[in-house]
């Protein structure tokens, strides 16, 4: 008899074959995953960090160090101003019945030109009653001296003593002296209105450039009124303003024929593009500037106007202010640099061997365009003139006309 077969029995074992071949396969996977991210970390190129600086040799442009005795200029500004300046008055009263077509604001006149004429007619009056004046004190003395030449006479005749202290009066020297006294004050009052008549006559003091008129023909003027502001032309002074710790810099003593150190003007809104003028560094002023507080310094300019010279120079206008340059006291055995070519710290970049030292350098002075070493360079040293975008010691360098 046969049995039958119980396929329900074998169900269960395959149900647990199932789960277990999953998770073999999914264990499988993630092991494969790990493996093949560990070989693409395993073979990734590796990066590395290599200084620029140092592989490739930066372009620059060189000038040797030049080692001499400099003289650096001192800026100042300073406004121009007269040396000589008067306001012209009258020294006589009366009518104003000439007048100078040159006596005007802007012209220029030389010493001892006419400026106006006041009228004489009083004046002229007034000398001849002095004169008469005059000759009336002296034929007064002449009588005098008569007086006493017979008092004399008539003395010698009596033949008696008579004090010392008595003889002058019987001599008459009391009056004689009173009659020279007369005549000395007529010829004064001849010799005033003398002077009253050729005052008359305005003249002008110097060679001078006419500021202002103040009086027109038929004025009626006084003793000291005032006919005009007059200013010399031979000479101008600039008064200039130094800070005070550049004034040890300054030489004022008089080593030349003209006196005074150098001084170059500018004056940058009115004169063309490098037109500059001379003067010379005249005096200090001992004084300090109000505002400033700084020290003021005297600078003579020669022909100011212009007027002796051929040269087409710009003339100085009064009250201008300009910029000075004032040739300071000698440095000796300096290095003169441009003033942007000392860095940062008071350093200077210098080619050696090709390649980059950064020099800490002694500045003795500074001016508007220069920098003057005391140390720190040496003459033919190769000073870098460039800007540099890295800046590093020992830096590969290179020139232009180096082969790459």
């Amino acid at each position: 008899m046969s049995h039958p077969v119980n396929e329900g029995a074998a169900r269960p074992e395959q149900g647990k074959a199932g789960p277990l071949k999953t998770t073999l396969i999914s264990l499988l996977i993630l092991l494969t995953g790990i493996a093949l991210i560990w070989l693409i970390f395993k073979t990734e190129p590796t990066a590395t960090r290599k200084n620029p600086a140092r592989e490739t040799a930066m372009l620059v442009d060189v000038k040797p160090a030049q080692q001499g005795n400099f003289s650096p200029l001192i800026e100042a500004m300073g406004q121009v101003m007269p040396a000589q300046e008067i306001m012209l008055r009258s020294r006589v009263g009366g009518e104003v019945i000439e007048q100078s077509d040159r006596f005007m604001p802007g012209q220029k006149v030389r010493q001892g030109e006419l400026l106006l004429k006041i009228d004489p007619t009083d004046y002229r009056t007034t000398l001849q009653q002095r004169e008469a004046e005059l000759q009336q004190a002296l034929a007064d003395l002449e009588l005098e001296k008569g007086r006493q030449s017979v008092a004399r006479q008539d003395f010698e005749l009596l033949g008696e003593d008579i004090a010392i202290g008595d003889q002058a009066l019987v001599l008459r020297k009391p009056q004689l002296e009173q009659a020279r006294a007369q005549v000395a004050a007529a010829r004064a009052a001849v010799r005033k209105a003398q002077l009253d008549l050729e005052r008359t006559t305005v003249q002008a003091p110097f060679d001078a450039q006419i500021l202002s008129r103040d009086v027109a023909p038929g004025s009626q003027i006084s003793v000291g009124e005032t006919l005009g502001h007059l200013v010399g032309i031979r000479q101008y002074w600039v008064e200039a303003t130094v800070p005070l710790n550049k004034l040890a810099w300054l030489d004022f003593s008089k080593h030349s024929d003209e006196g005074g150190t150098p001084v170059t003007l500018h004056h940058d809104t009115a004169w063309r593009e490098g037109q500059t003028r001379q003067g010379r560094l005249q005096q200090l002023i001992g004084a300090l500037d109000d505002n400033a507080r700084m020290a003021r310094v005297l600078i003579t300019v020669k022909d100011p106007l212009s007027l002796d010279q051929d040269e087409d120079r710009s003339p100085l206008i009064l009250g201008s202010f300009v910029r000075a340059g004032i040739e300071g006291r000698e440095l000796r055995n300096v290095i003169r640099l441009e003033r942007e070519l000392v860095r940062r710290n008071s350093t200077v970049w210098v080619m050696r061997d090709r390649k980059l030292e950064i020099r800490e350098v002694d500045i003795a002075f500074q001016d508007r365009q220069y920098a003057y070493l005391r140390a720190g360079l040496e003459e033919g040293d190769q000073v870098i003139t460039n800007n540099l975008a890295s800046v590093v010691e020992g830096a590969r360098l290179r020139l232009e006309n180096d082969s790459q």
